[in-house]
């Protein structure tokens, strides 16, 4: 049956407040022209929709430069400024193309004809010719565009692949490629543009570290002539960082005494390098002088940045937000940069650690408290991915719930990133289970703590976090009141057959095989091989253009709800793997929270 409508089960108040903080227009932190850096671009949801704006910093001249209903995520600028990149697809299904309109304004045109709609494999602009990478279900193909001359492919291959760097000068490019089998852990190849073909590729030098150890070319650095590449690896099983000179071959790994995973990007004189650090939830600045070998905490509050960038004169400018505060585009000297019109969004709840011993090593989790005294009616909100992780940053969904009487909690199980590369692998072979047995064991010490009231638990997420809720519904029914899953992999074989091919490598890598080869690991952390076991009721919000967790799959287990009489509700809406329109997210929110409200009372 379809989510039925009902009276407002929150006080008026209540409501306003949860919903004030997705409607509190926000801004992200502005991308710059390299030559140019007075003109960025930036996303906003202002206009209610998720667009791209421009900004002449000279004239403070802000100008909406997308207009679709349903969104626009992804936008660049080409290094002089001049033109304004984005990624047109349909209704949210992630397959289209790149578009160019001028900085200044105009008509929108198709960048590069020859390329046809795909899903982006990256994209570098440079000053003579554009790399665009694109997969379809034939795999990846490489292009490389010249300014006035014929587009050409310049790599093909079954396999993941995608452009990652380009030097100043446009000569060298750099290509992740997953030919081993595994697009987890990408190899890197160093081509010669000029002369590059897909029958002769002019190859520099090739780089791989080896089965479960992946590199990522972060950028070359920005000046001419530079062939230092910096390149994120795990050789000590964690994301470190060192620099590769290309032109010499020798490399120089940057040793950090930091206890998290790191990443990076260069000051615009090359001569340090500005680092992201994050462990258990969250992240801090750095400025490494490559030099000295420095190592200098630039000055950010508690919380999660999630974003960062060296400005040429220096300054540092950063997007941060914790559990309480909401996000600001500030420079880390503390002046705000960007601020969004209207008022700022409520403050939400802060966040506590919970270190619990889990089958597979200690699990952090995350919990808030809602109002009163434990034990609490308790929402589990689980995190997708898998490689992501739950954080103290502003999150308007979890504070709606703690809002509504809801105790919080965040679990990020084995698969999960900011822990490690053994914990981040810890699911292959099993995925599903052994996350759920992370999940099991924060909720057992949470009830053993009184904290969690054992008959008012739910489960919810989105993407992976909601394949895990319905996964969780029927292999632990006894756990769960209620479950809320939104986008999920709800019939893994059906979703296999359906999704991005990008993802079916993925699968492939985490399941170690395709469904011919191990169809018995897909079928057991497949959620609808447990659908018979399903206790509690259950909502199920799909997306109808959606490449990553398709429609197909979802109707197969809600139809299978449907036979066995087992109570479900659906919400379907017009877009992809989520929404970029802020009142169809609160459409989402509200459904979700009045199905909570009916079935786990607070």
């Amino acid at each position: 049956m379809t989510a039925e409508q009902t009276a407002p089960l929150l006080p008026p108040d209540v409501t306003a407040r949860w919903q004030a903080r997705f409607r509190a227009p926000r801004v992200s932190l502005p991308d710059w022209a390299l030559h140019a850096p007075h003109r960025c671009l930036y996303a906003s949801d202002v206009s209610g929709v998720v667009e791209q704006y421009a900004w002449d910093r000279t004239t403070d001249a802000h100008r909406q430069v997308t207009d679709r209903p349903n969104g626009t995520l992804i936008g660049t600028l080409s290094p002089d400024g001049e033109q304004i990149w984005w990624f047109a697809d349909t209704d949210g299904d992630e397959f289209g193309v790149w578009m160019v309109q001028p900085f200044s304004g105009g008509e929108d045109r198709v960048a590069v004809p020859e390329v046809g709609p795909a899903y982006p494999a990256g994209l570098e602009i440079g000053a003579s010719l554009v790399a665009i990478g694109r997969s379809t279900d034939d795999g990846s193909e490489l292009w490389l565009a010249p300014a006035g001359g014929t587009p050409r492919v310049v790599y093909r291959h079954e396999d993941p692949a995608s452009v990652d760097a380009l030097t100043l000068d446009d000569e060298l490019l750099v290509i992740s490629h997953s030919e081993h089998g595994d697009p987890r852990y990408p190899a890197l190849r160093v081509l010669r543009t000029a002369d590059t073909t897909e029958d002769a590729p002019a190859v520099v030098a090739d780089k791989w570290d080896g089965e479960g150890r992946g590199l990522h070319a972060l950028e070359f650095a920005p000046l001419p002539g530079d062939r230092r590449l910096l390149v994120g690896h795990e050789r000590r099983g964690r994301e470190e960082l060192l620099v590769w000179d290309v032109a010499t071959g020798t490399e120089t790994e940057i040793v950090l005494d930091l206890p998290g995973d790191v990443t990076a990007g260069w000051y615009p004189d090359g001569s340090a390098l500005l680092v992201g650090h994050d462990h258990a939830a969250r992240s801090e600045l750095y400025r490494y002088d490559l030099g000295s070998g420095a190592l200098e905490r630039l000055d950010t509050p508690t919380g999660v940045v999630r974003g960062a960038t060296a400005r040429p004169d220096g300054t540092v400018e950063l997007a941060w937000s914790s559990s309480e505060r909401p996000p600001v585009i500030r420079r880390a000297d503390g002046p705000v940069v960007l601020a969004a019109p209207g008022e700022e969004p409520p403050a939400a709840h802060p966040v506590e650690d919970r270190w619990v011993p889990g089958p597979g090593g200690d699990v952090h989790a995350l919990v808030v408290r809602p109002a009163g005294e434990p034990p609490y009616a308790t929402a589990f909100l689980v995190h997708g991915g898998p490689e992501s992780a739950d954080d103290d940053s502003y999150r308007a969904r979890r504070a709606a719930y703690v809002d509504a009487g809801y105790a919080v909690v965040h679990v990020n199980y084995r698969g999960s990133t900011g822990y490690g590369s053994a914990w981040r692998d810890a699911l292959t072979g099993r995925p599903g289970p052994s996350e759920l047995e992370d999940v099991a064991a924060v909720y057992d010490a949470l009830v053993a703590e009184g904290f969690l009231d054992l008959s008012r638990a739910l489960i919810t997420g989105g993407s992976w976090g909601g394949f895990l809720t319905l996964l969780g519904l029927g292999t632990q029914p006894g756990r769960w009141a209620a479950g809320i899953a939104e986008v999920p992999v709800a019939d893994y074989l059906a979703a296999y057959e359906d999704e991005m091919e990008g993802l079916r490598a993925y699968d492939r890598a985490l399941f170690g095989g395709s469904p011919d080869e191990v169809r018995e690991r897909y079928v057991e952390s497949s959620p609808i091989t447990h659908v018979e076991q399903v206790r509690a009721p259950v909502l199920v919000v799909a997306g109808a253009n959606d490449p990553r967790c398709p429609i197909r799959q979802i109707e197969n287990y809600l139809g299978r709800l449907g036979e066995l009489g087992k109570p479900h509700e659906v919400y379907r809406f017009d877009a992809g793997h989520g929404s970029l329109v802020i009142e169809e997210t609160i459409r989402q929110v509200e459904t979700a929270l009045s199905f909570a409200l009916r079935h786990v009372r607070p």
